[in-house]
């Protein structure tokens, strides 16, 4: 029973901290509706505010584009690489087959050797 006591107290005291801190309002950012606004000094403000909000929007939205688009252009840079290193080997391979296939070739081409008995 000590234990619950103890839980249920512990309970009480964040519910009474929770209830005597202050609560501030945040202002998140976004597009808001001017329309409301009866002053031409507010209403310009709120536009403002969304000018301005849709503006870092942007900004933030170009710097991510780029950033994706500088990514995959390093990709293929390194795809471009690797694939050059591999038609550089696959056409060294060609050629090693080709001078094999030509050595076999002569080989069967010549004459069997002479026995001199």
């Amino acid at each position: 029973m000590p234990l619950r006591s103890a839980g249920v107290c512990f309970a009480m005291l964040l519910l009474a901290t929770l209830a005597i801190a202050p609560v501030h309002a945040q202002d998140v950012p976004g597009i808001e509706i001017c329309t409301v606004e009866k002053t031409m000094e507010r209403r310009t403000s709120c536009l403002q505010s969304n000018i301005d909000f849709l503006q870092k929007t942007i900004t933030k939205l170009t710097l991510d584009h780029q950033q994706k688009l500088d990514a995959a252009n390093r990709q293929i840079d390194a795809l471009r690489t690797g694939v050059a290193g591999l038609q550089k080997a696959l056409g060294d391979l060609q050629a090693a087959q080709a001078k094999m296939a030509d050595d076999l070739k002569k080989k069967q081409d010549a004459p069997p050797p002479k026995d001199t008995k």
